[in-house]
């Protein structure tokens, strides 16, 4: 079966183990779903990830979940670009999510990063999901 949205669905799965409070959870591997995780990792959201191959030589994460006094350090995840509507974002119109307390994930041309960084490297970009 084919995904029209690999990344959303990887947020989904995020969303639905943490509602479950369960400790890990697992998605199928890309570059694009790695670069997300890795600006989540460095964020403080999830605790790490790892890839490992399975059959027919597929390739999965296992994303480590975060927890803070047994609730989800992740409270929002949404996804904001989606296939049908594309949103992109200049430097001066990079939205800030819950005044700064949240991050917004952005693919710009120089790769994927978190919003503080979209500004302080003076690039726009296309906004993927927020956080908070």
């Amino acid at each position: 079966m084919t995904l029209i949205d690999p990344l959303g669905d990887m947020l989904t799965r995020i969303r639905n183990a943490q509602m479950r409070s369960k400790e890990t959870t697992r998605t199928p591997a890309s570059k694009l779903r790695g670069n997300v995780l890795d600006v989540l990792k460095s964020e403080g959201y999830i605790r790490g990830y790892s890839e490992s191959k399975v059959d027919n030589g597929i390739s999965e994460f296992q994303i480590e979940l975060k927890y803070s006094n047994s609730s989800p350090v992740i409270q929002e995840i949404q996804r904001v670009s989606r296939p049908g509507r594309r949103v992109y974002a200049s430097v001066k119109n990079i939205p800030q999510v819950a005044n700064g307390l949240g991050v917004s994930i952005l693919s710009t041309p120089k790769g994927v990063m978190a919003d503080h960084e979209a500004r302080s490297n003076n690039v726009g970009g296309e906004v993927l999901c927020r956080v908070f």
